[in-house]
């Protein structure tokens, strides 16, 4: 496995990893405009997830091209 996968892998795993442990964030406090932590925590991932979908998606389609010599698809 390539270092690049290897990057893409954990982008993919963390928002696994943050959503299930949910010991970190089942409290209420901080509130953030009067929501409470527990809510925004898990709003929060949602732009995370798909910006870290996003990196994984590059590094593994970049990693791709290199492999097969550099033509576009």
């Amino acid at each position: 496995m390539t270092p690049a996968r290897v990057v893409a892998a954990l982008c993919l795993i963390a928002p696994f990893v943050g959503m299930l442990w949910i010991g970190s964030y089942a409290k209420v406090e901080p509130t953030l405009i009067g929501i409470p932590f527990f809510y925004w925590y898990q709003m929060l991932w949602v732009p995370v997830s798909a910006a870290l979908t996003s990196v994984a998606y590059i590094l593994v389609r970049r990693e791709e091209r290199a492999r097969k010599g550099g033509d576009s698809a």
